[in-house]
């Protein structure tokens, strides 16, 4: 798998600014990526992305004024090329399914190393 020659664009969408702010170092240390965008309720994800236009939104479930369940379609309605990957606390066995059926392009949880995190997203936007 080539590295594509400029980094994929990413939108992070969590109510935990502390998280926000841990993922997006490691992914912008990574290389593959760069951090254009971050949100911290489904709402102001759904703008940020719209806004943005990324190539990835890595999004939490659990979050106030709007969860990632009720965010995730809207953003792809309103990001039709933007791959949507779940980062949550809930228990996969309860809620991948539901949000790979939505449109997830994948499922990781904030339990599972952090280091899985960015060659999945790089796997998923290589497609």
């Amino acid at each position: 798998m080539s590295t594509p020659t400029a980094p994929y664009r990413v939108v992070l969408v969590d109510d935990a600014a502390d998280l926000r702010l841990l993922v997006g170092q490691l992914l912008e240390r990574d290389g593959r990526f760069a951090v254009v965008g971050q949100a911290a309720d489904g709402a102001e994800g759904i703008r940020t992305a719209s806004e943005h236009q990324p190539d990835l939104c890595v999004l939490d479930l659990s979050m106030p004024v709007m969860d990632g369940l009720e965010a995730l379609p809207r953003i792809l309605e309103e990001c039709p090329t933007t791959k949507v990957v779940i980062l949550s606390g809930l228990d996969a066995g309860q809620m991948e399914a539901t949000a790979l059926r939505l449109g997830a392009a994948g499922y990781l949880e904030k339990g599972a190393a952090f280091a899985r995190l960015a060659d999945m997203l790089a796997e998923i936007a290589a497609g």
